[in-house]
């Protein structure tokens, strides 16, 4: 009987208190976007991904919370757009492949211009150091200390490690942007 009412209770809140969010998730090439994008929204991971051509968006149900979250290309000729896809969203999602450490250099200075636009000024900046499972890969420590996090100011930041492949610390992730759904 508790399932009955927990279904119902579930519904109410979709129906009159739901609340829809934006994401962006942006990040270099083959860091992990589509991926775990696919993963949060319940499909399974594929090991050959097609790199995102500009962007893609999905709906990520989360109790009463929505998140729309949108996945932008990480090649270079898209960075320039990221900005304009960051703009007014809840929460920024920055993924980094922990495991490519000839990238992270790239990766520190295409966040750091992203986040020096007065026009994102405020807006949370959550830091994915995505494929933990594999080998000779970044602490979370070391990921905050490489991608120098705490000079990022005026916004909340935070970073995780995940695997978007053993679906690792993504209830985490889900609960930190939920957190965001409000703002």
């Amino acid at each position: 009987m508790a399932g009955v009412f927990r279904r119902l209770y579930d519904w109410l809140l979709r129906t009159f208190w739901a609340t829809e969010m934006d994401v962006t998730m942006v990040g270099l090439q083959n860091a992990g976007k589509t991926s775990l994008l696919r993963v949060l929204s319940g499909a399974e991971f594929e090991i050959d991904t097609i790199p995102t051509v500009g962007f893609n968006m999905k709906k990520v149900q989360k109790g009463h919370v929505t998140l729309k979250c949108w996945d932008l290309g990480g090649q270079p000729r898209f960075r320039q757009m990221w900005e304009r896809y960051c703009r007014g969203v809840n929460a920024i999602v920055f993924i980094v492949d922990i495991a490519d450490m000839a990238l992270l250099p790239m990766a520190k200075e295409e966040l750091h211009i992203l986040m020096d636009n007065q026009t994102l000024s405020g807006i949370p900046l959550l830091v994915l150091g995505n494929k933990s499972d594999l080998p000779d890969k970044l602490t979370v420590d070391e990921l905050i200390d490489v991608m120098d996090l705490k000079s990022i100011s005026g916004r909340e930041v935070s970073c995780y490690g995940i695997s978007a492949r053993e679906e690792t610390n993504l209830d985490a992730v889900l609960h930190w942007l939920v957190k965001y759904a409000n703002r």
